[in-house]
Order: structure tokens, then sequence, then C-alpha cells
């Protein structure tokens, strides 16, 4: 196991969360990749493991970047996947598997995953994602949740997609299979952003996922940056708006549906229905009609 991952250090870690957020699969208004980028910044996170980047990825796909300086090729930045070690406001230990998803040997890396959770203490595993949904940019952001059977408790905490998905998979379901298998604590968060905004960043989304994780977890986490920043969107989001009758139409349609729902984790009651709700996300997941 050991020739598939490098160990920079070995600090002793007390019952450590691990956060998984990983690029390469749903991630809507890039909502998981800033809430870890928060994260990993206050403070300074430091490298744990990096996984072996020639095993686990396809490097034509995932091309290194070249530093070029006055017609020298100086160095090459290598697309690494890695667990790195931080801490919450409190000085909690924190991990956080980080970089592409694997390309190839999902089986190999998941068992990994679990080994190095396992070696570590962590007590909780929260992954974090994000997807597009019917949902107006004017009201706090939902959150969804998956985990295993052996998690299944958790899910009454933060709501989940009624009805039956099938989907395909990003690495993060083997990982909550495999880690529920392991009987390690795991669930995932999952943003909802609204459909017309997320293909721009809307760090909203990461706000609703770092309080999500905080509250799951009981860690002390800053998001007023996130904050600010969604604040300043929103006010673009507005201005753009207002400019189209259409669009500020769309929005007090999606106003009230989400109104007129509280209590439903997705924001959601008749329109549309559960069974159409899940045809549309399966739709999304494939790529169809997007």
């Amino acid at each position: 196991m050991s020739e598939l991952f490098a160990v920079h250090t070995s600090p002793v870690l007390n019952a450590p969360v691990l956060v998984v957020a990983m690029e390469g699969w749903v991630d809507a208004g890039l909502g998981a990749a800033n809430a870890v980028a928060s994260l990993l910044e206050h403070p300074q996170a430091m490298d744990l493991v990096t996984f072996d980047s020639d095993h686990f990825l396809d490097l034509r796909a995932r091309r290194p970047i070249v530093r070029i300086v006055d017609g020298v090729t100086t160095e090459l930045e290598w697309p690494r996947t890695q667990l790195r070690h931080g801490h919450d406001q409190a000085g909690a230990d924190m991990l956080f598997l980080v970089g592409p998803e694997p390309d190839y040997h999902w089986r190999e890396f998941v068992d990994a995953v679990v080994q190095l959770s396992l070696r570590y203490g962590v007590r909780l595993v929260v992954g974090l994602g994000a997807f597009p949904a019917a949902a107006p940019h004017t009201r706090p952001v939902r959150l969804a949740a998956t985990a295993p059977p052996g998690s299944a408790e958790l899910l009454a905490q933060v709501g989940v997609v009624q009805g039956e998905l099938e989907v395909p998979a990003g690495v993060l379901s083997a990982l909550e299979i495999a880690l529920g298998d392991a009987a390690v604590p795991t669930i995932s968060l999952w943003a909802r952003v609204p459909h017309y905004v997320s293909a721009m960043p809307f760090p909203m989304a990461s706000v609703a996922l770092v309080d999500g994780l905080a509250a799951m977890s009981g860690l002390q986490l800053d998001t007023a940056a996130l904050r600010a920043a969604g604040d300043r969107v929103r006010s673009q989001v507005d201005e753009l708006i207002a400019g189209n009758p259409e669009h500020v139409a769309m929005v007090a349609k999606l106003e009230e549906e989400i109104d007129s729902s509280e209590g439903n984790a997705f924001g959601l009651q008749e329109v549309p229905s559960a069974d159409e709700l899940a045809a549309e996300l399966e739709r999304f997941l494939r790529g169809e009609d997007h």
C-alpha cells in the first residue's frame, strides 16, 4: 500500500475530521472548491500524504504546468492528489483530501484512503459538493446529503433528495461506501446552487457547505471572507437580473416556490415533483441537455 503514496510527516493527531473535496466531479459555482480553499488557508495547512500521480492520474488529461523564463524551461508543477493536515479556529485537527479525482485504480485509491483514515483515527468524514438546482440567489443556500447505511442517522440533520436515483458516480460515492463498511462515520453535503449562476463562482454555496461542516462536526470555522465575497456576487447578480424582466419574473417564481416549502431540504414541493427532480438530476449528472 505504501508505494501508492508518500508520507511527508507523522504528526500526532487527535480524532481529526476528514474533509473530502476533490476536483473533477460535480461542483456547481465552485462551491466545494472555494469552501475547502478557505479552510486550507486559515491556518495554513501542511502536506501530509501525496498520492502517486503516475499511478492514479492521466497526465495527458491533467497536464503538468511548465514554467518558462526567457525561453528557459525551469520547472514543472505536477498535478497532485493529497491528504493535508490543518486545524480549525480552536486548534482541532482536520484532514483534507484534495486535488484531482483519480482517473485510474479507484479501488486501490479508496482502500488507501480508508487505511489512512483508520491510521489517523478519523472520527468523521465529510464530503463537499454542489449542483445546479431550481433555487433563487436571493434566499439562503440549502443543503442535501448522502451517506452510507451505517451513517444514515446523520442525514436527518441535513435532509436528502427524495426518491431513487441511478447516476454516474464520483469517487466520493465509492469512498462513502468503503468508509461506511469500515465503520467510519461518513456524510456528504451538497449545496443547491441557483442554476442560472452555476457556471460562475457562487461563494454563498461555499458558506453553506462550511457552515454545514461546522454543524456536523462541532468544528469552529470562519466564513467571514466567503460571506463578504458572497455579498459582492449577490449585488452583481441583482444588477444583471434587474435589467431583464423575464429574469426578474423567473427569480420571483423561484422565490415563491422555495418560500412555500419551508422544512424541505430541497426547497421544493409540487413544482417540480420528486420524480421530475430526480429525472433532472439524472440528466445533469449524465451531462444531458446542459
